[in-house]
């Protein structure tokens, strides 16, 4: 949005709200603003995890194709290193999924 927009915008928004009601619709506008990229912050970090865990994943599954026998000892600690991970990961999940099961298989009991 370009400086005349925002002059624009503002004029028209002390037209029809006044000018008691224009600083809080400005503050409740900016919180949403605020909430938003918060969101989509929080959304693109996640979205990067679950990237960064299907690259580890794909690793993995290289380095076994390849047969364990044949990697250098640098190699193998960094596959064990990617195991380790993609198991805390995978622990996490199961544990959320198991701990969900749990809650509907008491509330089916009630």
């Amino acid at each position: 949005m370009g400086m005349w927009e925002l002059v624009v915008v503002l004029i028209v928004g002390l037209v029809v709200l006044g000018p008691e009601r224009l600083p809080v619709a400005i503050r409740t506008v900016s919180r949403w603003i605020k909430t938003i990229k918060s969101l989509a912050n929080s959304v693109k970090a996640e979205v990067n995890e679950e990237l960064r865990v299907h690259e580890l994943h794909q690793n993995l599954k290289k380095a076994e194709q390849q047969s364990m026998q044949d990697l250098s000892p640098a190699l193998k600690s960094s596959v064990d290193e990617l195991q380790k991970a993609a198991d805390s990961v995978t622990h996490s999940y199961k544990k959320e999924s198991s701990d969900q099961n749990n809650k509907v298989s008491n509330d089916e009991q009630k």
